[in-house]
């Protein structure tokens, strides 16, 4: 096919092509792009003349790419990355007035600690913005990024797919998390004894505070696991129980009267947060514009004193 072939193609199709490489499902792209089962089925069959292939054989629940779909779509979405990024530059944003929606991923401690005054600094410059949040993490973040759910995700990140970018927002520092009344820190030993409260979505029982003390030669005793931050403060108040947490969620939760924070009286390990986009919407203005809103909180969370000098 040359240039002026393209005439034929219709770019309505090549998404309804990648978003079914991604969902494998007619219902599930149909929600995603909004659009009826019978315009996603005559989509597909449009598809199929166009590029004379099936393209997607039904196999049980799932529509199951042919070899030459899988051929296709390695070729196609990073053109499609292109000409999305081609677009963008032709676009201006103004936060004041603009009504764009973010769909944005968020790991459950960023959420709780860092999402409400995010929410008021995007709001107070873009009031007519509207903000959808999935819940992510460090394993879910590639699957959203690649199927275009998101277009940004802030969280520890493991690999991810070619056509994202990653920044490095800041380091989480682990602080030790309490709710009694005794003023003292507590010692390695008191550590140990207390019982342990535990956040992960997974229901592991074995963290970094586990790891550190085994190579002490000592234990914790963990009493409890719960699958996200926001159930820290009730469960902690008039208890001995302790947990670690990153400490912009200490911080949050030192807020409400009763809880206080202090180092862990061992070593851990820091992990980073960070900033990950797609490829296409890295040139985009209201997609920059929301980047360098999150970067900067990130960093006075990072550097409590930064706003401060930044008035200064």
């Amino acid at each position: 096919m040359n240039r002026n072939d393209l005439r034929r193609a219709d770019i309505n199709l090549l998404v309804v092509f990648e978003t079914m490489m991604h969902e494998q499902n007619v219902t599930r792209v149909s929600e995603k792009l909004f659009l009826g089962q019978p315009t996603i089925s005559n989509a597909l069959a449009r598809l199929r003349v166009m590029f004379d292939d099936p393209l997607f054989i039904r196999s049980g629940r799932l529509m199951e790419p042919t070899f030459r779909a899988r051929e296709i779509f390695s070729n196609l979405s990073p053109a499609l990355d292109s000409i999305a990024a081609a677009l963008s530059r032709c676009q201006t944003f103004e936060p004041g007035t603009s009504e764009a929606t973010f769909h944005v991923g968020l790991c459950d401690d960023v959420e709780y600690a860092l999402l409400p005054d995010l929410l008021r600094r995007l709001r107070g410059e873009a009031p007519g913005m509207t903000l959808v949040v999935r819940r992510t993490d460090q394993w879910q973040m590639s699957q959203l990024l690649a199927s275009g759910e998101i277009s940004l995700g802030i969280s520890p990140t493991l690999e991810l797919p070619a056509n994202a970018r990653r920044k490095m927002l800041r380091a989480v520092r682990p602080m030790l998390l309490r709710a009694d009344s005794h003023p003292d820190k507590l010692t390695l030993d008191q550590f140990c004894c207390r019982p342990h409260a535990v956040v992960s979505s997974m229901g592991n029982v074995i963290d970094d505070s586990d790891r550190a003390l085994c190579q002490m030669g000592r234990q914790r005793r963990v009493v409890l696991t719960v699958p996200q931050f926001s159930a820290l403060p009730v469960l902690l108040a008039q208890s001995d129980m302790i947990a670690i947490v990153p400490d912009y969620v200490a911080r949050a939760m030192t807020m409400a009267p009763g809880l206080r924070t202090e180092p862990a009286p061992i070593r851990l390990p820091e992990h980073e947060l960070s900033m990950v986009w797609r490829a296409a919407s890295h040139n985009d203005p209201a997609e920059r514009w929301l980047r360098s809103r999150c970067s900067a909180l990130l960093a006075e969370q990072a550097d409590p004193q930064a706003s401060s000098r930044k008035v200064a």
